[in-house]
């Protein structure tokens, strides 16, 4: 399937490893002009080189999301390069869970800056580009948890959910427009902090990979891989998926409860 994405400028935030990378890889693979950033300037850089050498074209520009004026550089600097913007991918965030109680503001604040914050600054900045354009589409990468928090998944599971209600609010108010916007949300799957997991462990991960997928009682029988992820998100932020907005779909192998 063509998913018409050559010459077209997708923004990912969270770029530089895990499921961030395994979608500028698809991006670049299908022709699309990719802009990443992330904190890691050393591991995005590394990314990138790895994306030109396949034939990407590619901007990697240092930001952390949490910090309004990096999101603004980020997308501006996209921007000049490309004079456009078709679609933006909000994927930069970490796994953080604790209990409500060992819980510090903090903590929540510092959360809610990376992945709510961070990805309403990087909407509203892309937004009149993809006005410009014509239209486009926004994926807001969630967790599983975002519609089944259990216990002791504070401060993301409750960013994850005011995620959730932000990509259908979002998906109400620019869908007129022509501005598509989803969510993917993520179950066990292969990405640079569960490669971090193996390596503590003293594992090899395909061995924690298995006992993990078994213990959490996944259907499928496995972790997913990263291009899995991957193939979900370029096709949401295609033409071929032009009249899809507002939803939520879970990468998790059968593992969450919700519909």
């Amino acid at each position: 399937m063509d998913l018409e994405l050559s010459g077209k400028v997708v923004l990912v935030t969270g770029g530089s490893e895990g499921l961030g990378a395994a979608v500028c890889h698809r991006l670049v693979w299908e022709g699309a002009r990719v802009a990443l950033c992330a904190r890691n300037a050393q591991r995005l850089e590394a990314t990138a080189a790895t994306l030109r050498a396949q034939g990407g074209e590619v901007l990697a520009v240092p930001a952390d999301v949490s910090r309004a004026e990096d999101v603004a550089r980020f997308v501006g600097a996209a921007h000049e390069r490309w004079g456009r913007v078709d679609a933006l991918v909000n994927n930069a965030g970490t796994a953080s869970a604790k209990s409500f109680a060992a819980l510090t503001d903090a903590e929540m604040e510092e959360d809610l800056q990376l992945k709510l914050f961070g990805a309403m600054r990087a909407v509203r900045l892309a937004v009149p580009h993809l006005r410009a354009a014509g239209g486009g589409a926004v994926v807001n990468v969630l967790s599983i948890k975002a519609k089944e928090p259990g216990k002791n998944t504070m401060p993301s599971s409750v960013s994850r959910a005011a995620g959730l209600a932000l990509t259908k609010v979002l998906s109400k108010e620019l869908g007129p427009e022509g501005i598509r916007v989803n969510a993917v949300m993520v179950g066990m799957i292969e990405s640079g902090q569960w490669a971090r997991r193996a390596e503590a462990s003293g594992k090899p991960p395909e061995v924690l990979y298995a006992e993990k997928s078994r213990e959490a009682g996944v259907p499928l029988g496995r972790i997913g891989r990263a291009e899995e992820f991957a193939d979900l998100v370029a096709f949401l932020v295609s033409a071929r998926a032009s009249y899809l907005t507002g939803a939520a779909i879970p990468v998790d192998g059968g593992l969450s409860a919700a519909m």
